[in-house]
């Protein structure tokens, strides 16, 4: 059974964000309540990730203002509860044990996990002393995973977590993913994967040239979404090739 999300609900409110002249975020209002898994979908280039810096605190908008409840996102209430996945896995030379541990031994660190739980729940009992680095793709993203798990957060924030895996591989991520979801854990994921956006998610952000075309429920999105952009994405319609590329 879920239970009230105490981060939530997340306010952006006139949010832009420029790199040297360029505006890469625009006028970016959006109010996220719900829990479960909101899945932020766009073309490459549309400001998905820089939209997920954003909401974690990574990248500092020029104007507006990020809150989470009636937090500023630079707040240490704020950060010292969320976590964030990327595309690579970013692990510590140490073994698979240890990355856990040092996760697990923050100052915020508040899990119901232990290690060996941690350990089963991504399959990686078998492979606790070997060092996290020679680990298959999988097992390294099933690592960081559960090492952003360990710290208990109430968000967690996944950057194309399965962009470079296989099937069996993102099957695992997915599972871990509803696991959280399951959790109560607010879960905010970049993906170019249609089809795993249906299967994971409750609502949809939609990015195109650093706006937010539309923000609706998954099932919506998907039947009957309020932009034309939106239906080409999901048709999978290439977008016109632009001169700057030629």
């Amino acid at each position: 059974m879920n239970h009230p999300n105490p981060q939530l609900p997340l306010t952006l409110s006139s949010v832009t964000l420029s790199i040297a002249g360029q505006a890469l975020l625009s006028d970016i209002n959006l109010t996220v309540s719900d829990p479960g898994v909101t899945a932020i979908l766009g073309h490459n280039g549309a400001g998905k990730s820089l939209l997920l810096k954003v909401l974690h605190g990574l990248s500092k908008p020029h104007t507006g203002t990020v809150h989470w409840a009636t937090h500023p996102v630079s707040s240490a209430t704020v950060r010292q509860r969320q976590s964030m996945v990327f595309q690579k896995p970013v692990l510590l030379r140490r073994s698979v044990a240890a990355n856990l541990d040092y996760a697990l031994a923050l100052p915020n660190a508040r899990s119901n996990h232990t290690r060996d739980a941690l350990l089963e729940l991504a399959s990686l009992s078998g492979v606790a002393r070997q060092q996290a680095r020679t680990l298959s793709g999988g097992q390294q993203q099933r690592l960081a995973f559960v090492r952003a798990l360990a710290t208990g957060p109430d968000v967690m924030f996944l950057d194309e977590p399965t962009a470079n895996l296989d099937p069996d591989a993102t099957a695992w991520i997915e599972h871990l993913i509803n696991t959280a979801r399951e959790q109560s854990i607010k879960v905010f994921l970049v993906t170019h994967d249609i089809a795993q956006a249906r299967r994971l998610s409750q609502d949809v952000i939609f990015v195109r040239g650093g706006r937010i075309e539309e923000h609706t429920a998954s099932a919506r999105f998907f039947t009957k979404p309020n932009s034309p952009h939106s239906q080409s994405f999901i048709d999978g319609i290439l977008p016109a090739l632009s001169t700057a590329a030629l």
